[in-house]
C-alpha cells in the first residue's frame, strides 16, 4: 500500500475543524452596535414623527368662528368632549359597550323575579320559573266550537278546579 492515500485532505496539515473559540469581545461589540443602532433609530423616529405632527398642525383648516365650543387641538379631542359639545341624537362611540350593557339590563330583566305594573297587579317571572309552571298545569285549552268569551269562562273555571 502506498503512503498517498493516508494524506489529509487539507493541504495545510490541520483537521476539518477551527481550531480557535469565538472571541467574548467581538459578541460584545456586536451587541453595543445593535444597542446604540436601536437608540438611535428610537430617536430617528420619534423626530420624524414630531416633524409630521408640526406639519399637519401647520396645515390644519382654522375652526369656523361661528362654532363657539372648540378645544385648541382638533386633532385630540379630549375624552368626554362630543358628549358636552353636540345635542342629541349622537353617534355611538362605544357599539360594543353599549351592546354588552344593553344585553346585561335585558338578561337581568329576563331571569329575575320583578313588577311589569304594579297598579295593575301584573308582574314578570324567570323564563325558567314560567317553563315549570307550565309543565306543571300545562297550556290553557280552548274548546272547537266555543267563542271567545266562552272559552275565557271555561279557562277560568279549568283554573279554579286546579287550585
Amino acid at each position: 500500500m502506498s503512503q498517498e492515500n493516508l494524506k489529509p485532505d487539507n493541504p495545510a496539515g490541520e483537521g476539518g475543524y477551527e481550531h480557535e473559540d469565538l472571541r467574548a469581545t467581538g459578541v460584545v461589540y456586536f451587541l453595543l452596535a445593535l444597542g446604540v443602532a436601536t437608540i438611535l433609530a428610537m430617536f430617528a423616529l420619534r423626530g420624524v414623527y414630531e416633524f409630521l405632527d408640526h406639519r399637519e398642525k401647520a396645515l390644519q383648516r382654522p375652526v369656523n368662528p361661528l362654532l363657539t365650543d372648540v378645544p385648541a387641538d382638533t386633532l385630540h379631542v379630549a375624552p368626554g368632549y362630543p358628549q358636552s359639545a353636540f345635542p342629541d341624537p349622537k353617534l355611538e362611540e362605544n357599539e360594543r359597550g353599549q351592546l354588552t350593557g344593553f344585553r346585561v339590563r335585558q338578561e337581568e330583566t329576563l331571569y329575575s323575579y320583578g313588577w311589569v305594573d304594579e297598579k295593575a297587579g301584573t308582574v314578570r317571572i324567570p323564563i325558567e320559573r314560567a317553563m315549570d309552571l307550565l309543565v306543571q298545569r300545562g297550556l290553557p285549552v280552548r274548546s272547537q266550537g266555543a267563542s271567545g268569551e266562552d272559552a275565557a269562562a271555561a279557562s277560568a273555571k279549568g283554573k279554579d278546579k286546579e287550585q
